[in-house]
């Protein structure tokens, strides 16, 4: 079993990012966040994945395609708050 601590910690650098930028991040700067190897943080993402969190990454990469309700890839679903569209849903 996977530390539910440590899929938290993931969970949330990823959501964080994606609410401030509308861009998931990188791997490496979900590591750097964690003060994780990039390694580490690469099985930290595929961890979070294979747990079941709603989302999915590229195939056979360690890039972030989808982390529910976001898509990192531009879709016919537009989010916009505020009047700033930077998001788009799954």
């Amino acid at each position: 079993m996977t530390d539910t601590v440590a899929l938290d910690k993931t969970f949330q650098v990823i959501m964080r990012r994606m609410v401030e930028t509308g861009q998931a991040p990188h791997y490496t700067e979900i590591a750097r966040e964690l003060g994780l190897s990039m390694d580490s943080g690469r099985k930290a993402v595929h961890d979070l994945f294979s747990a079941g969190v709603p989302g999915w990454l590229y195939p056979n990469t360690s890039l972030i395609v989808s982390f529910a309700p976001f898509n990192n890839l531009p879709t016919q679903y537009r989010i916009t708050v505020d009047g700033e569209q930077k998001w788009f849903g799954q």
